[in-house]
């Protein structure tokens, strides 16, 4: 009932429009309004109504208003809503080969994961989805990912044996937890607060700017900066929109969304500052572990995928280059 009212709600929404010169898109998605990632996508609204000097325009309907990141995604599929944001992690389940950018570690600093996403490689992945009727746009920086608990502190692996941890619906997430010893228990974020209160789950992984801004440390009184995975967002748009762009609106919005990625990743790195700074400030304990201790125990993740030669040749091609400047 509640995805009926979600689908019946986005089709009237994508009905209506500013005026009939105007082409109106909606981007709808899950984060809250002060998430650096919302921010970007501000920036490339207002870009888009500059660039295509009033042509189009873009409302954005943030909080999970119009479903949570899988609803929002099938909305794109059946043309119900033009737009939204999506964590790479859940596009693993509809086009395959972006689970590569969730395993852990792959990326060996800031600077390779940017020419990763902003090369050869990140642009043939946005152009993945098309068969399942969505297309990447850019890919929005989602920092690491690292552990938090409510009631114990995990400094090595070990402490995270026999644990309830939250993680997002990917199986690749699933495995590195189950590497690492813990219990993972997929649960949607906007229910995860809830969830730790309860004793659902004992902790969860995520970024500082969205364990800060979804006020999980008011539960979670522990952070461990092991900085597993550094799984991108995607800004996607349904190919039922696409194709009813013209070529010159097409190209305004490539052009919006792609500008809005430098600004966004500046925001970003401002946001992690603050948000570490504030979570501190708030009573919560920030470890800082050895990253080897849990980068060699998920090494075994990798053999798995050299039975896959098309995501193992991926894997090669973005490890080749970490050492390139």
């Amino acid at each position: 009932m509640r995805y009926l009212l979600i689908v019946i709600c986005a089709a009237l929404v994508s009905a209506c429009a500013t005026s009939s010169e105007t082409r109106e898109l909606k981007l709808g998605h899950s984060l809250a309004v002060s998430h650096p990632v919302h921010t970007g996508m501000v920036y490339m609204a207002e870009r888009l109504e500059e660039i295509s000097g009033g042509k189009m325009s873009m409302t954005i309907y943030p909080s999970g208003q119009l479903g949570n990141e899988r609803e929002t995604l099938e909305l794109l599929q059946i043309g119900s809503l033009a737009m939204t944001k999506v964590s790479a992690a859940v596009l693993e389940n509809f086009a395959p080969n972006f689970r590569v950018l969730g395993l852990p570690y792959i990326f060996e600093s800031e600077d390779h994961m940017y020419r990763v996403l902003d090369g050869e490689i990140g642009e043939e992945l946005l152009g993945q989805g098309e068969q399942y009727r969505f297309r990447g746009l850019c890919y929005y920086d989602a920092g690491s990912r690292s552990f938090y608990t409510k009631d114990k502190p995990v400094y090595t692996p070990e402490d995270l044996k026999g644990m309830k941890i939250r993680v997002m619906k990917s199986n690749t997430a699933v495995n590195m937890v189950n590497q690492l010893g813990g219990s993972p228990t997929p649960i949607s974020f906007g229910e995860l607060y809830t969830a730790l209160q309860q004793g659902v789950v004992d902790g969860a992984e995520n970024n500082p700017p969205s364990f800060y801004s979804s006020r999980h440390y008011e539960v979670c009184k522990y952070y461990t900066l092991d900085e597993h995975t550094s799984v991108p967002d995607v800004l996607l748009v349904s190919m039922v929109w696409w194709n009813r762009l013209s070529e010159q609106e097409q190209t305004w919005l490539k052009q919006a969304a792609t500008e809005s990625v430098g600004y966004q990743r500046k925001v970003w790195a401002e946001s992690v500052l603050e948000s570490l700074a504030a979570v501190k400030a708030a009573g919560v304990e920030v470890i800082i572990p050895e990253k080897q201790d849990f980068s060699s125990i998920v090494n075994p993740i990798y053999e798995a995928y050299k039975d896959d030669a098309e995501k193992f040749e991926l894997i090669m091609k973005i490890r080749a280059l970490a050492d390139e400047k």
